[in-house]
């Protein structure tokens, strides 16, 4: 068995079944963050549209993390251009993600590692 310094993120996360959980949680969490659910809530009006980002987020994050999944969304950049993002609606959806991670047991360290991959990220999702 390996230990967790030799598991990949995807590992770490509970592979496919663990991201999927974590995904699940993010979202519900975005939903009911005053902060920023009027950017969420609206998904809901459309079933599949709603399953279509949902299945693109968990494969952005199973990929992104070094699962065998494929991403076949669009990049950060042009799926955010134009939606003008503050800094604040940014942070909160960082805090939604953290609580899922949390929520789903997550270490601290791989905690750590998926801020650091979406604080990467900042720059083609807020203000843009």
């Amino acid at each position: 068995m390996k230990t967790p310094v030799e598991q990949s993120l995807y590992e770490r996360l509970g592979g496919i079944e663990g991201i999927t959980s974590i995904v699940d949680d993010i979202v519900e969490n975005h939903m009911t963050n005053p902060a920023v659910n009027k950017r969420f809530l609206p998904l809901k009006d459309d079933p599949a549209h709603f399953a279509e980002v949902r299945q693109h987020l968990i494969n952005f994050l199973a990929a992104g993390s070094g699962g065998p999944e494929e991403y076949t969304g669009k990049d950060m950049l042009s799926s955010h251009k134009g939606m003008n993002i503050s800094q604040g609606e940014y942070m909160h959806v960082i805090d939604d993600i953290m609580k899922a991670l949390t929520k789903n047991n997550i270490d601290e360290q791989t905690q750590k590692d998926v801020l650091a991959i979406a604080y990467s990220l900042k720059g083609e999702i807020a203000g843009v």
